[in-house]
C-alpha cells in the first residue's frame, strides 16, 4: 500500500536517462563516469516510495556501468519525521495542519453542492459505499482519494483498472480542478501557508544556492559531511563542493512550490514521475574559481508511475552559449545541522552592499516537467536576465523566496493555533 511500482521504478528510472542525456551527454556539466560521490547531495523524505524513486533516478542518471569499481556507497540524507521539510509536514506542524484543514473545509463548501458533483455523483455514486453515499471533497472516500485511485490505476494498464466510468474525461477533469484547489489554494494566497508548509525547503535551496556562490560548505557539503562522518574520521574528509543535488518527495512538494513561488498555471494534478529543476546560471564574467561556482538545480520526483513520455521536450539553452552553467540543486535520519555562518539564511533587506555584490550576475530558473516556467515577481525590469524574464536575478529570487522562510518552524507550527486561517487582504505568490 503506497509503495512504488514496478511501472514507477520503470518511469523514474527513465527521467534519470533523460538527466543524463541533458547533464552529461548534452550539456558536458556532469562526468560521464562516476569516480567520486562527494560533489552529490542525495536526500529523501521518510516515505519508502520517495527513497526508491530516488534511487532509480540515480540509477538512471549513473548506471553501474558508469561508476568506478572503487566508488563507495551513496550517502542519502533523511530526516526525521518531526524535522522533515521535504514535504508539507502536517502531522509535526500544528498551525499548518489547522489551516490546511481549513482551506480544505472551504474547497467543501465550494463545491459540494454543484453541478460538477452532480456530474461526478452520477459518474460514481452508485459505487460509493452506504454509509457515504455521495461524492464530496470532504465524503468517506474522499474526492481526492478517488482522483488518486483513478490515476494510479490508469497508470498501470487492464489488469487493475475500475468500471470505465471512472476514466470519464470530464469527470478527472473536474476532480483535478477541485484537488489542485483543496491542497494548493492555501500557498496562493496564504503567506503563513507559504512559510509553514514549503518555506523551510525552499529556504534550504537558497541556502545552498548562496552556499555555492560563497564558495561555502553552506552548499550542502556540510550535511554530507556530517553523515559520511559518522563512518570515518572528520581528518580523513576533504571537503568537496556539491556540484549537483538530487532529492525524492511528493506531488504536494512539487505543486507546493511552484505555487508558492506563483508559476503553478493548471488546473491538472502533477502527475506521476514529475520532477522540478531549480537552476542556477553565472554569466561568464565571473571569475571561476572553484566547482562551487557552478549552479545548483533542485530535481524533485513524485512516487509512483506514469509514462513520462508527454514530458520528455527538454528546453534547454544552447551549451555553446557563453555563460550557461548548470549546478543541480534538488531538493535525509538525524536533524539538520546549523549551516555554516553566511548570508544564504540572511535576509536580503539586511545584507549590507557587499553581501548583495556576492549575488550579482547569477541566475535562477525554474523548470516544471522539462517545460520552462516564470515567476512573476522576476519579470520586472533588472529583476531578470535581459531579453528572458524566465532567468530571475538570484538577488530577486532570494528576496522572494525569503519572504515565506520560516524564522523558527518548530515555534511557529506551535502558535496561534486557533488563530484566523485566511489573511484578512490578499497575499499573492510569487512576488
Amino acid at each position: 500500500m503506497g509503495m512504488l511500482t514496478d511501472r514507477g521504478r520503470e518511469t523514474t528510472f527513465d527521467l534519470g536517462t533523460r538527466l543524463r542525456k541533458l547533464y552529461v551527454d548534452q550539456l558536458g556539466f556532469l562526468p560521464p563516469t562516476l569516480e567520486n560521490a562527494g560533489s552529490f547531495y542525495l536526500r529523501a523524505t521518510p516515505i519508502p516510495r520517495a527513497l526508491d524513486s530516488l534511487q532509480e533516478t540515480f540509477v538512471g542518471l549513473y548506471p553501474f556501468y558508469t561508476r568506478s569499481p572503487w566508488l563507495p556507497p551513496l550517502t542519502i540524507l533523511q530526516r526525521s519525521l518531526g524535522d522533515e521539510t521535504l514535504f508539507p509536514n502536517d502531522s509535526s506542524c500544528r498551525r499548518f495542519a489547522a489551516l490546511a484543514r481549513a482551506f480544505a473545509q472551504r474547497a467543501a463548501g465550494r463545491w459540494n453542492e454543484t453541478d460538477e458533483m452532480d456530474y461526478l455523483n452520477k459518474l460514481y455514486g452508485k459505487w460509493m459505499p452506504p454509509a457515504s453515499p455521495r461524492v464530496a471533497v470532504d465524503g468517506r472516500p474522499r474526492l481526492s482519494g478517488i482522483m488518486d485511485t483513478v490515476n494510479s490505476t490508469l497508470a498501470h494498464g487492464p489488469d487493475t483498472r475500475l468500471p470505465k466510468e471512472f476514466y470519464d474525461p470530464k469527470g478527472r477533469e473536474i476532480m483535478e480542478k477541485i484537488a489542485v484547489e483543496e491542497w494548493f489554494a492555501g500557498y496562493k494566497e496564504s503567506q503563513e501557508y507559504r512559510t509553514l508548509g514549503i518555506g523551510g525547503l525552499l529556504g534550504d535551496v537558497v541556502g545552498r544556492m548562496v552556499g555555492s556562490v560563497e564558495h561555502s560548505s553552506a552548499d550542502g557539503e556540510y550535511e554530507v559531511r556530517k553523515a559520511q562522518n559518522q563512518k570515518q574520521s572528520e581528518g580523513n574528509k576533504k571537503a568537496t563542493p556539491i556540484r549537483f543535488g538530487l532529492s525524492g518527495c511528493h506531488d504536494t512538494t512539487l505543486a507546493g512550490v511552484l505555487v508558492s513561488l506563483g508559476a503553478f498555471k493548471s488546473d491538472k494534478w502533477p502527475p506521476f514521475t514529475s520532477h522540478i529543476a531549480i537552476e542556477m546560471f553565472r554569466k561568464n564574467n565571473v571569475a571561476s574559481e572553484t566547482a562551487r561556482t557552478t549552479p545548483n538545480l533542485l530535481q524533485a520526483t513524485i512516487p509512483s508511475a506514469e509514462s513520462p513520455s508527454s514530458n520528455t521536450t527538454s528546453h534547454s539553452p544552447n551549451p555553446g552559449s557563453s555563460w550557461f552553467n548548470s549546478h543541480f540543486f534538488w531538493s535525509g535520519r538525524a536533524a539538520p545541522a546549523a549551516p555554516p555562518p553566511g548570508i544564504g539564511r540572511k535576509q536580503t533587506p539586511e545584507l549590507k552592499p557587499h553581501e548583495k555584490a556576492k549575488l550579482q550576475d547569477y541566475y535562477v530558473r525554474l523548470r516544471y516537467n522539462d517545460e520552462v516556467v516564470t515567476v512573476p515577481g522576476c519579470r520586472a525590469p533588472g529583476k531578470h536576465l535581459d531579453g528572458d524574464e524566465s532567468f530571475c536575478t538570484l538577488e530577486a529570487f532570494k528576496t522572494i523566496v525569503d519572504k515565506f522562510v520560516p524564522r523558527n518552524w518548530k515555534q511557529q507550527c506551535s502558535a496561534n493555533i486557533k488563530g484566523p486561517a485566511f489573511p484578512d487582504s490578499p497575499e499573492p505568490a510569487g512576488y
